[in-house]
């Protein structure tokens, strides 16, 4: 459904339009009475008449759908690593769009494009920002967040390495503010303080390069 339909479909509610009125509105505004046989034209036609008319949209809000939050953690992680510049969901949209030529609706709801949609950001993440995905035996390196903030670490500290941390460990621990002894016992939401702490230090140290 391209955006034009939903927001159609919201002014009939809106105004309270039955079936019969909203056909023949439709049918005397562009000689069409069904909105999938119009043109895009045509119908922005009826939400120009329809909003004269008292229809209101709402204001846009952030992204919704089963798949909008892995794809803004994504975005998130992207700009923590300081390879994005706007963390904005618009910023995402446009990113998408101009990457796959795929409209919200699509990668938001649709498995398999969210899917290439997410491959994409974690190719990216992982050839630009060093994050490692693949399944690792470190106890505490399993989820995203752990290796995101690890990716950021080895930027901020490099030649850190998994033997030689640098002091990742003790950072974690109190930036998490975990009562865990171990990086292994820090839980998955308490890595993203971490990586919103380590994204600071990375790009205020690009703004001073």
């Amino acid at each position: 459904m391209t955006s034009s339909i939903a927001a159609i479909n919201i002014a009939k509610s809106q105004l309270g339009l039955d079936e019969d009125t909203y056909r023949a509105k439709l049918q005397n505004i562009t000689g069409k009475s069904s909105l999938r046989e119009m043109t895009e034209p045509e119908r922005q036609k009826v939400l120009t008449v329809f909003r004269n008319e008292g229809f209101k949209p709402k204001a846009a809000r952030g992204l919704t759908g089963k798949y909008a939050g892995k794809l803004q953690a994504l975005w998130i992680a992207g700009y923590n690593l300081g390879l994005i510049r706007d963390r904005r969901d618009s910023a995402l949209e446009a990113f998408v769009k101009r990457q796959t030529g795929l409209d919200r609706a699509r990668f938001l709801h649709f498995h398999d494009d969210a899917k290439l949609v997410i491959e994409a950001l974690k190719a990216w993440l992982a050839r630009d920002g060093k994050v490692v995905w693949d399944k690792t035996p470190q106890s505490w390196l399993v989820c995203d967040g752990a290796k995101i903030a690890w990716a950021q670490w080895k930027i901020l500290n490099p030649g850190a390495d998994l033997i030689m941390r640098k002091g990742f460990d003790g950072e974690v621990l109190r930036i998490s503010c975990s009562s865990a002894s171990s990086l292994a016992g820090v839980p998955d939401r308490g890595w993203q303080p971490v990586m919103n702490a380590f994204g600071e230090r990375i790009r205020s140290r690009k703004a001073g390069a």
